[in-house]
């Protein structure tokens, strides 16, 4: 996607694989652009899964309010049917804020098919990705400044699976 090569800096290299891509963001100087990396290149229901999983792992940081939107989030990972996406659509279009997790609700609306149950439009591309790049790197701008790179690392672990040829 050109989206993605206007946000990271670095670019794959010839015969570089995506998890080699990745281990090398994770080894820039700017490992953050890992996780923008994921969030375009994994197919939209596996990053909206590994988006939800980065939160799961900072539930500390996570709201009583956020934590209903994960929960449409993690029905919509397990049964992903339009009434499902469109209740999560529903709930994160009008939150009062956006946070970390209605980033991920909109990312989920975003996912794919019609944008809305009466308008057959299709999303652009682009949104689910970008909306899941902020729900992870919000919801890691949330912890203290020392624990960001130990988190960060967690993510990008967590992302490796998704990258990975068997």
């Amino acid at each position: 996607m050109p989206q993605l090569s206007r946000l990271i800096q670095n670019q794959p290299q010839e015969q570089e694989d995506g998890l080699a891509f990745l281990m090398r963001l994770r080894a820039s100087t700017t490992p953050e652009d890992a996780v923008t990396f994921t969030a375009f290149a994994a197919q939209p229901k596996m990053a909206v899964w590994w988006g939800y999983e980065c939160m799961r792992l900072a539930a500390d940081l996570i709201s009583e309010d956020d934590r209903r939107m994960m929960e449409l989030v993690a029905t919509w990972t397990t049964y992903p049917d339009d009434e499902n996406r469109f209740r999560a659509a529903r709930a994160a279009l009008y939150a009062p804020v956006r946070s970390p997790a209605v980033f991920l609700g909109l990312a989920v609306a975003w996912s794919g098919g019609a944008i809305a149950p009466n308008d057959p439009a299709p999303v652009p591309e682009h949104r689910a990705p970008r909306a899941i790049n902020s729900a992870v790197l919000s919801c890691l701008s949330k912890a203290a400044l020392a624990d960001r790179p130990v988190r960060l690392a967690r993510f990008i672990d967590l992302a490796a699976p998704l990258f990975r040829t068997f």
